[in-house]
């Protein structure tokens, strides 16, 4: 195990930690839909990676308190892009379900990020893209740890 608290190792977590946030914003960006927030995105994809959920279930998964949740999901709800429908073992619950405007939006916005993302490959030369590509699976573990 890498000794984290100093030197080369510590130095590395901290780029790291910048390098994935300043990338992280820059793909914020490249938004299909303006009038949607972040956290009303980050649902929707949860939703399309998860499948339908409970706003409970969805709170606890984007870190969220479930009031919050409960508010995030009207607003999805009003904007056509989820469906609340009766939860089929607990009539006091209700589950939350992405619509096919949801999905073709979902669908749009990775493919204009991913296009962002391949523009800025293209400026690695290949021992860069190996590395990254080597990297990726690492880095999507962190992501779920």
């Amino acid at each position: 195990m890498p000794d984290l608290s100093h030197g080369d190792d510590a130095a590395a977590v901290n780029a790291l930690r910048s390098a994935v946030m300043r990338l992280s914003r820059r793909l914020k960006h490249q938004r299909v839909d303006e009038s949607l927030s972040p956290t009303e995105m980050s649902v929707l994809g949860t939703l399309a990676r998860c499948g339908s959920a409970t706003p409970g279930e969805l709170a606890r998964k984007e870190h969220v308190q479930p009031p919050s949740m409960t508010r995030i999901v009207a607003l999805l709800e009003a904007k056509g892009l989820v469906r609340l429908e009766p939860h089929p073992d607990d009539r006091r619950q209700k589950v939350v379900t992405q619509t096919e405007r949801a999905e073709a939006m979902l669908e749009e916005s990775r493919r204009k990020r991913n296009a962002f993302l391949a523009t800025l490959v293209e400026e690695l030369d290949e021992d860069e893209w190996a590395t990254l590509r080597a990297a990726a699976p690492v880095l999507e573990k962190l992501a779920h740890i």
